[in-house]
């Protein structure tokens, strides 16, 4: 058996995305402090004020630790999955419960990554679209808990995506273009709208640019489908949340999760069969 056809099987590719699930419960977590910490250094050093600095962090730097007690997790509590399950889902020293998130993360990333290896087979593109998917999983977790979807995701995202097309590795490059012109006016072209309307904003500039780039990604076609898809399950996430008091007052639910999963199902599905759904083909 060829080498490509193991190493790029569906069953591999899932452990392989348990593996980086687990580097993204860093990146979640760790991103946005980063974030902060620089953008309040630049205010400091924009109005000259003393800023008292913060302990330097990174995505390899310090090494992972409990936050309650601050015990040094060792390599073998940090197995995906495997750990948590062993450690009963608490820290090994001070008995604090451990969030199911880190394990879900890990578990939805070696999931995509097998209905990667199912979608497209034993091909290099494969490991592209692996990538993709890794960092929407990235993007969802930083802005359910932020409301931010960093710069420094959104348009490396984009750019990659009209990269690989102009490569011939993903669509034809005119849809990648137009699919991010799309993506960015359509919620842009809302944004002012619903502004123009109310006097308040409704989403973040960070939606264009994600919706850019799932454009860039995935083309002009499936636009319509993403913001339908991620607008009826984010109002019904909403108003389940709002229900049961998991809303508070003045907070909305982020849209970039929801745009997120909606391109995942659509890549999954493919282009014909969503245009079917639509009775557009």
């Amino acid at each position: 058996m060829p080498f490509a056809e193991v190493f790029l099987s569906p069953l591999v590719l899932a452990l392989f995305g348990l593996c980086i699930g687990s580097f993204l419960n860093v990146v979640i977590h760790r991103l946005p402090l980063m974030l902060e910490r620089d953008w309040k250094q630049e205010s400091a050093d924009l109005l000259g004020v003393a800023h008292e600095p913060t302990p330097a962090i990174s995505l390899a730097a310090p090494r992972s630790r409990c936050p309650s007690c601050g015990h040094a997790i060792a390599w073998y509590e940090n197995v995906p999955v495997v750990s948590w399950l062993w450690l009963r889902a608490r820290c090994s020293a001070c008995k604090t419960r451990i969030s199911a998130r880190y394990p879900l993360i890990e578990l939805v990333t070696g999931a995509l990554f097998a209905l990667v290896g199912w979608r497209f087979g034993a091909q290099p593109v494969a490991l592209l679209w692996c990538l993709f998917c890794a960092v929407l999983v990235a993007l969802a977790g930083i802005d359910w808990d932020t409301t931010l979807l960093p710069d420094n995701i959104t348009l490396p995202l984009l750019w990659g995506g009209l990269v690989s097309a102009g490569l011939g590795w993903t669509i034809p490059l005119t849809d990648a273009v137009w699919g991010a012109v799309a993506g960015y006016l359509s919620l842009w072209s809302v944004y002012w709208l619903f502004k123009l309307a109310t006097g308040k904003e409704g989403m973040g500039f960070g939606d264009f640019k994600l919706l850019a780039a799932l454009g860039a990604w995935l083309g002009w076609k499936m636009i319509l489908p993403i913001v339908l898809g991620a607008s009826i399950i984010g109002a019904m996430v909403g108003i389940v949340m709002k229900m049961s008091a998991a809303l508070r007052e003045g907070r909305y639910v982020p849209f970039g999760p929801f745009l997120a999963g909606a391109a995942l199902v659509v890549l999954f599905a493919g282009t014909e069969r969503v245009l079917g759904w639509l009775r557009w083909a």
